[in-house]
């Protein structure tokens, strides 16, 4: 009889677990609702801090964005925004009432963990993202994976927090050397991550790879991490992620020695996922040939996304006043940096010259289509309706068709 995911368990933090991870997907497509599911049904779902203040403006009625663009208005003409800076009190404020509300509404045997990216530097990377950290972890947070950065002070900037040692606590990487790095500093507070999700290159938005993605493949890296570990004397669980579309791809690491698997990419077009319903349309009708990788995003590393997505040709004009998540501790920003220097050699009609984008704009639009690989195949999980568009699925649904599917078999509903 073939192996169904729900023949293995993931044993943590005194539980036995679906080993079913919903990956952090940015801003608020991991909505609470999705994460609620996952947890619900006994996986861990995740919810990211991505855009946190926006994201609970949005979400709670708060009025972040509104007094930081207040604030800062006096630099909007400008290139130069250096003086604009996240009040870290607001940050947060906003960051403890999203998780406090979210970890209410828990219900079930599962978890739901905090998706941090250490890329968002918030024109101060070291106080913000401890603020970001600290405050996750004061408002009950049952864990926080570290992503999109080598975290390598990420655990000292929490390490007098009382629930330290309590939370559970990961981090994502593309290679074992990555891994190495970051434990070598770990062990500066005598903390191993409870769990290291191993994304390979067909994993969505950005990647921890260069344009040259093609030339790696998830399960060498998955093993590679794994012999690392072993090597070591480390007993710490590998969760792979990227490119796993069906419950039996995920058996298929589960039998090699995983701990669990994460997925999103199904998750995506949900009916609990925050994009946009023609959005999710849009994924559905997605063709092999419609996704990319680029160098479009400010922060230095590749992006997968749909190429026809709002964002790669409409240039707006930086919002850092009121967002200004991607600019360093001296106010700089590639796409900043871009949109001047385009503007300065031809003027406003020649914008389409820049070469990356503004993620803080359009993804708190929707504009900015990231997205996995193997979206070209979400067409495949469903049915079209009579008037051409395709039926949304609830999160349950698609938990529970990774979780008792063989065979490589996908339920439709």
């Amino acid at each position: 009889m073939d192996k169904k995911l729900d023949d293995f368990r993931w044993k943590v933090a005194g539980k036995e677990l679906v080993p079913l991870v919903i990956g952090g997907m940015g801003v608020n497509i991991s909505t609470t609702e999705l994460a609620l599911e996952a947890a619900r049904l006994g996986g861990v779902g995740h919810i990211s801090d991505a855009m946190m203040p926006a994201v609970t403006d949005d979400v709670h009625g708060t009025h972040f964005v509104e007094e930081k663009a207040r604030e800062h208005r006096g630099s909007r003409k400008g290139a130069d925004k250096s003086g604009v800076r996240f009040q870290v009190a607001q940050v947060a404020e906003a960051t403890r009432m999203y998780v406090r509300e979210t970890m209410a509404r828990k219900k079930g045997p599962g978890l739901v963990f905090l998706n941090c990216m250490e890329k968002l530097t918030m024109a101060n990377p070291k106080e913000t993202l401890q603020t970001r950290l600290k405050a996750a972890l004061d408002a009950g947070i049952d864990g926080i994976t570290l992503s999109a950065g080598l975290h390598l002070a990420s655990f000292a900037l929490m390490a007098d927090h009382p629930r330290f040692r309590q939370a559970l606590l990961g981090i994502i990487v593309s290679s074992a050397r990555a891994l190495k790095l970051f434990l070598k500093r770990a062990a500066r507070v005598n903390r191993a991550p409870d769990y290291v999700v191993v994304e390979g290159p067909l994993a969505g938005g950005h990647l921890g790879f260069g344009l040259d993605w093609k030339k790696f493949d998830l399960k060498s890296i998955f093993e590679e991490v794994r012999q690392y570990l072993k090597k070591e004397g480390l007993s710490i669980p590998v969760i792979p992620a990227g490119g796993i579309f069906t419950g039996t791809d995920a058996v298929e690491y589960m039998e090699a020695g995983a701990g669990a698997v994460q997925v999103a990419t199904r998750f995506t077009v949900t009916r609990e996922s925050g994009l946009p319903e023609d959005v999710k349309q849009r994924y559905f009708e997605a063709e092999e040939e419609d996704i990319e990788v680029n160098m479009l995003s400010p922060t230095g590393y590749p992006m997968r996304m749909l190429k026809h997505c709002p964002a790669v040709s409409r240039r707006v004009r930086p919002a850092c006043e009121a967002y200004g998540y991607l600019l360093d501790g001296t106010g700089r920003c590639s796409y900043l940096e871009a949109y001047y220097q385009a503007a300065q050699n031809g003027g406003a009609d020649q914008l389409r010259q820049v070469q990356k984008v503004c993620l803080c704009t359009h993804m708190r639009r929707y504009q900015c289509w990231t997205c996995g690989h193997y979206t070209y195949r979400l067409k495949e999980t469903t049915r079209r309706n009579p008037d051409g568009t395709y039926q949304i699925l609830s999160a349950e649904h698609v938990f529970k068709d990774y979780r008792f599917s063989t065979g490589h078999e996908i339920a439709l509903p």
